[in-house]
């Protein structure tokens, strides 16, 4: 008798429905798991065995294979425990076959027969709604699955439950979502003393979703701003909070089944390799540039990451999407982020002030620049200096906005940007528009015109630069609230991108 479980296999984002057979055939006593499995998918018998004595039951005294399909799909992760140890009773005839046909199961299983949370909870559900099938999953997983609500999500603590609730011996409810998480961003703008330009320069960022660089002597509050640019995007909608939360449920970064509705900002330090950065390593596991799709990525003192790792964010930042790629898997993720990024002018971080530079002013601001490469910076949408806060600005009490109040007004830009390309594939913001679609939207007046093209001619902007120009215009008529882009939206696009030094 060959009984059939389902389970799901993990390649980026997209779980792949498994089917786990079991065989009972004569012969001396045997349990073999075949399908290109992995160590914790090979040891996975040892904690069948185990849980099942811990309910008295025996493995039979039979040559017992599991065979998981497609042979050739290697198989990866503890998940798979659950799917093999209800094959294998349905095997056994311990529950019914049919029953356990029509659900797909992931769980790691204690020695005890307890239920362990794993990872990639979400995605399994998706899968298992596309199959027409219902979702068995650890009770801490039950939750987050819970959030596709065109399937039904059982979610046992144990294995025994398992078997009484095929046996119609007790009865498990469905599992229901998890709270959205709401928390507000507590770290204020208002914390922030002066720096006026470049709370702009952030403001425009976040309405158009625009890369941003900060240049500025150490202390002058580069990484303070940066910290508080979740403040003023607005919430994930429900489909990136889906997209978003599917990524993070890969990561294991889902905390008691929750989806956040707060945009991601992931802030990795400057000595994180290639992998950790782009997505890789065991498994091709999703890197920071997808932990952050939806939200920012922050990347403090640039020019000290190496150069490996910057240049191989040039093609995700314009395309929104990276391939990792590895002998055994081809994986692509969605990487939609805000790149912010800051960095000292030098390397002493003090350029302009001669009473505290080093004695190799200018070279030393040109090496340390230079680490940075001209193709990775024109993708910066926007560049700012960030001069050293005054005196009167820390201890003055001049008026300024806080992260609410700029938040709003974020939020009308975006949608009105929404509503502008409600009909366009694949476009929601102003740094998604390209070709027509953008000349379309961002041509401007005969003035504006006139200075982008003076501005192109004598600072040699390139053609990508000439369009992010346009873009990042179009962003600030639409927080002016204004159909067309005129020149003093132009001339504000191009103050941000031919800063000077920069």
């Amino acid at each position: 008798m060959v009984a059939r479980a389902y389970t799901v296999a993990f390649l980026g984002v997209e779980a792949r429905i498994i089917e786990v057979q079991c065989s009972l055939a004569p012969g001396l006593p045997a349990f073999n798991i075949v399908g290109l499995p992995d160590k914790a998918v090979s040891e996975a018998k040892e904690r069948v065995r185990a849980a099942l004595t811990s309910m008295a039951l025996a493995l039979p005294s039979k040559r017992i294979t599991v065979n998981m399909s497609p042979a050739d799909l290697p198989k990866e992760g503890s998940h798979f425990d659950l799917p093999i140890a209800l094959s294998l009773l349905a095997a056994m005839e311990v529950i019914p076959s049919d029953e356990v046909a029509r659900q797909v199961a992931l769980g790691e299983l204690s020695l005890d027969g307890k239920l362990i949370p794993v990872i990639g909870a979400l995605p399994a559900a998706l899968a298992a709604a596309e199959a027409s099938c219902d979702l068995i999953c650890p009770k801490d997983c039950g939750a987050e699955a819970a959030w596709v609500g065109s399937v039904n999500v059982i979610a046992p603590a144990t294995l025994l439950q398992v078997m009484n609730h095929f046996n119609g011996k007790q009865v498990l409810k469905s599992a229901e979502p998890g709270e959205v998480t709401k928390t507000i961003e507590e770290r204020d703008l208002l914390d922030v003393k002066g720096q006026e330009r470049a709370k702009r320069a952030m403001e425009i960022a976040a309405a158009g979703r625009h890369h941003l660089f900060m240049v500025g002597s150490p202390g002058s509050g580069k990484s303070m701003m940066a910290a508080r640019m979740p403040g003023i995007l607005p919430v994930l909608g429900p489909e990136e909070a889906l997209e978003t939360s599917m990524i993070h449920s890969l990561a294991g970064l889902l905390s008691e089944g929750g989806i956040s509705k707060i945009r991601p900002f992931r802030d990795p330090h400057h000595t994180a390799s290639m992998a950790a950065i782009v997505g890789g390593g065991r498994g091709a596991k999703p890197g920071e540039i997808s932990l952050a799709h939806n939200g920012v990525l922050f990347l403090d003192e640039l020019p000290e990451f190496s150069r490996q790792v910057l240049e191989t964010l040039r093609q995700p930042v314009e395309t929104g999407t990276v391939m990792v790629s590895r002998a055994n898997a081809h994986v692509k993720y969605p990487c939609k982020f805000m790149l912010v990024s800051a960095a000292n002018p030098c390397r002493c971080g003090y350029l302009a002030d001669p009473a505290r530079a080093c004695a190799r002013v200018p070279l030393c601001g040109q090496d340390y620049m230079g680490r940075i490469s001209g193709p990775l910076m024109d993708r910066f949408d926007l560049r700012v200096e960030v001069p050293p806060v005054t005196m009167q600005d820390l201890t003055g009490l001049t008026a300024t906005e806080s992260s609410a109040e700029i938040a709003e007004r974020v939020l009308l830009a975006r949608q009105i940007q929404n509503e502008r390309y409600s009909d366009i594939h694949d476009v929601a913001l102003n740094t998604d528009a390209e070709g027509k679609v953008l000349e379309a939207v961002a041509t401007p007046d005969p003035e504006g015109l006139a200075l982008l093209a003076k501005a192109a001619e004598k600072f040699n902007l390139t053609a990508r630069g000439y369009h992010r120009v346009l873009r990042v215009a179009r962003t600030i008529a639409d927080l002016d609230a204004e159909n067309n882009v005129r020149k003093p939206h132009i001339a504000e696009a191009l103050s941000y991108r031919l800063a000077p030094g920069i």
